[in-house]
């Protein structure tokens, strides 16, 4: 397996990876996969500033994870939230874990301090959503920190959000400007 960039040519493989987690699952919370025109406008405008990357075995895409910012006021700049996708006979074979450590690495050279993980969460037994997301990220060196309840709706049912962090630099008073745009694998 290794690590790429992802262009707007992986589009379409990366929609086919979204569109399950989409259709299928509460893990997203979109209700309609986006068009293929949508999907590469979002590659373009997060890989222009952050990490866009996919693990590739044999010319096949198997998964893909970015990092969006957090927010858009100039004192969150150290901060972003990440995102990582599996396709479904993929999940379990270290594609995600290789991803999230390569992301990692990849922000934390470009200054990025703080990389937070928005999950949705089953409040109990649920067809649409386990509690897997939750645990790779705990294992991928996360905690917990906060929790809404009741904040996302779909397929008749209410989910809460988990957010979950992880530090990955050192806060300091003269902490350095993200060179975003400037990532690299």
């Amino acid at each position: 397996m290794k690590i790429e960039r992802v262009t707007t040519a992986d589009a379409e493989v990366l929609l086919s990876i979204y569109a399950p987690y989409v259709r299928e699952t509460a893990v997203s919370f979109e209700y309609e996969v986006p068009s293929l025109a949508e999907f590469q406008e979002r590659i373009r405008t997060i890989s222009a500033s952050l990490p866009y990357i996919k693990v590739v075995e044999e010319s096949e895409i198997l998964g893909y994870a970015y990092a969006g910012k957090f927010k858009n006021r100039k004192a969150y700049d150290w901060s972003v939230e990440t995102t990582v996708y599996v396709r479904q006979d993929a999940r379990r074979t270290g594609v995600g874990h290789l991803l999230y450590d390569t992301l990692e690495d990849s922000l934390r050279r470009i200054g990025v301090l703080n990389m937070n993980a928005c999950i949705a969460v089953p409040q109990g037994d649920d067809k649409h959503l386990t509690n897997d997301s939750y645990h790779f990220h705990e294992r991928m060196g996360f905690q917990l920190v906060g929790r809404f309840h009741n904040s996302g709706f779909k397929f008749d049912t209410w989910y809460d959000m988990i957010w979950m962090e992880k530090m990955i630099g050192e806060h300091s008073k003269c902490s350095p400007v993200v060179k975003y745009g400037e990532w690299t694998i």
